[in-house]
């Protein structure tokens, strides 16, 4: 699925930095259980962006390359590690063609991002890349909104903001889709797990969270940012008042083994 915007995440670099929250821990141990164990192993992140999800697999003890088409976010990943002392090997690519040898992963993955991707043709490239065995992993850590939360206003002044942005208005955290593209490439074994935890954030960082998304700092321009952020700023004074707010969110993801046979898409 290729959404109806062409987002520059490198616009969002700082604030994606600073204020986009990574995956729980638990996540780790989550996979773990569908068979998909990252220590000592070989794991390839797609779409890495800040290395999010690649920092929690190098905390477990995998030896981790990650890849993005943005440059700038991948600067940005390289001092977050060196700041959670850990190494990770960044290549700019993308999820359809990585330009990697075949055959060379435990685990390849996916985090908030198979959305932005051509399904058929990445799914090939994951099957291509892992090694006998080896499993994907698709996974996503979405706000959730709920009737009269912040999450619900802030999806509604993104959209008035920029109507070509579609992926709010009732999002659930779940993505069927996604075990239908995993099927359809010849992956086996599909099974999913999800859980759900609230992510305290200060306004400020709120604010700076939702600059980094795909419908604001990624796709606006500077001047229309500016506008968003001091009207959302207003919002959060006047219907969420107070120093934290406790957004909630959803951890969900599919994991599937390698098909047995190559599939050609």
């Amino acid at each position: 699925m290729v959404t109806g915007l062409d987002p520059d995440f490198g616009l969002t670099a700082h604030d994606y930095t600073r204020h986009r929250a990574g995956f729980p821990p638990e996540t780790i141990e989550r996979l773990g259980r569908l068979g998909a164990k990252v220590a000592d192993g070989d794991v390839l992140d797609l779409g890495t962006g800040t290395g999010s999800l690649a920092r929690l697999f190098a905390r477990a003890g995998a030896r981790v390359t990650g890849i993005d088409p943005a440059a700038a976010l991948l600067e940005q990943a390289k001092g977050l590690d060196r700041e959670a002392g850990v190494e990770i090997a960044y290549e700019v690519a993308t999820a359809e063609d990585t330009g990697l040898p075949g055959a060379s992963f435990d685990v390849v993955s996916a985090g908030q991002c198979w959305h932005w991707f051509d399904a058929p043709r990445a799914a090939a490239e994951v099957g291509r890349l892992l090694r006998p065995g080896g499993h994907a992993v698709i996974a996503h850590f979405d706000w959730l909104p709920l009737p009269g939360n912040v999450v619900e206003a802030t999806e509604q002044l993104i959209t008035a903001y920029n109507p070509a942005w579609s992926m709010g208005g009732g999002g659930t955290g779940l993505y069927p889709r996604w075990l239908t593209d995993l099927a359809t490439a010849g992956f086996g074994a599909i099974e999913t797990f999800s859980f759900d935890l609230d992510v305290p954030y200060t306004p400020e960082a709120w604010t700076g969270r939702i600059r980094a998304s795909a419908g604001v700092g990624a796709s606006l321009t500077p001047d229309r940012v500016e506008r968003f952020s001091a009207d959302l700023e207003g919002i959060l004074r006047d219907r969420f008042p107070g120093d934290v707010l406790h957004v909630p969110h959803r951890t969900w993801a599919v994991v599937a083994v390698r098909p047995t046979i190559k599939t050609e898409l």
